[in-house]
């Protein structure tokens, strides 16, 4: 065997230990799924020495007799499905506009624009509230605090990167589509957005992710325990009635964070894609 296939064959040991070190804490959780709390906090193991089944059984019930787990997770793609579409719809239009077209205001709006990026969400969370009060969008059941933003490119990092990859692609193919006769909008929907597909996905799987995960959300403008979702009712199913059985907790998060991983596997190379690529050749 000579240099070159040792030298290979190290570096595959040393990807097939740092990946199993990336998942290790997955497959924990995964078997403490089927531990008493005395052996999930008697070591980091993975072997189970009494397999217990009371978490998995348990999410069978509903909570307070007002939400379960199918309940709460259905509740979450009710925020997430629009929110996600919507989100990427209008943040392409908007950088669209940033990108192919120049009109007054345009270096001003966009500096607003760029400048939103720096300011903390913990900022815009009273503000936020008082005019979703005076809206009504509170306890809406259609989530209109959460999803109608999304309508009106609230992402501005969604914006700013679509801008970059839509400047990316040669103007030259927006004349040659104008002489065949495209409208703004055909050249947007049958011509750009094809082009920057990668990047697309890469915001639709962000969104997704972030949405999933949101907790003060849905705290703050969800009241009615039947519209929790999921990152809701998991802090619910860690009641002291609950005795703080935490295989039961276990069992709930891995059930809700397998969404999210399927989602990023099957639009992983299109997630790449949209992170590495830098520009469009024409």
């Amino acid at each position: 065997m000579n240099f070159k296939k040792i030298k290979q064959a190290s570096v595959y040991i040393l990807l097939v230990l740092m990946g199993f070190f990336m998942i290790y804490p997955i497959l924990w959780m995964i078997s403490a799924t089927f531990k008493t709390n005395s052996e999930i906090f008697g070591s980091v193991s993975l072997l189970i020495k009494k397999p217990v089944t009371d978490g998995y059984i348990s999410i069978a019930g509903n909570y307070g007799g007002n939400i379960n787990l199918p309940g709460a997770m259905l509740n979450s793609f009710i925020i997430i499905v629009p929110k996600v579409v919507f989100t990427v719809i209008s943040s392409a239009v908007t950088a669209y506009g940033f990108g192919r077209f120049d009109f007054c205001g345009k270096k001003v709006l966009y500096a607003l624009l760029l400048s939103t990026l720096f300011i903390p969400d913990t900022v815009m969370t009273i503000p936020q509230f008082i005019m979703f009060d005076k809206f009504g969008w509170i306890d809406s059941p259609l989530y209109s605090a959460l999803t109608v933003p999304a309508f009106f490119a609230f992402e501005a990092y969604f914006v700013f990167m679509l801008i970059q990859f839509i400047k990316s692609v040669p103007r030259e193919i927006d004349e040659a589509a104008r002489i065949d006769g495209c409208t703004s909008w055909h050249i947007l929907f049958c011509i750009i957005l094809p082009l920057i597909r990668p990047a697309l996905i890469s915001c639709a799987i962000f969104q997704f992710i972030w949405t999933s995960n949101d907790f003060m959300g849905p705290l703050l403008y969800v009241r009615t325990p039947s519209r929790y979702p999921v990152s809701v009712f998991i802090k619910l199913f860690m009641d002291a009635d609950m005795g703080f059985e935490f295989n039961r907790v276990f069992v709930i998060t891995l059930i809700s964070v397998l969404p999210t991983l399927i989602v990023f596997f099957i639009g992983q190379k299109f997630f790449e894609d949209g992170i590495s690529a830098g520009s469009l050749k024409g």
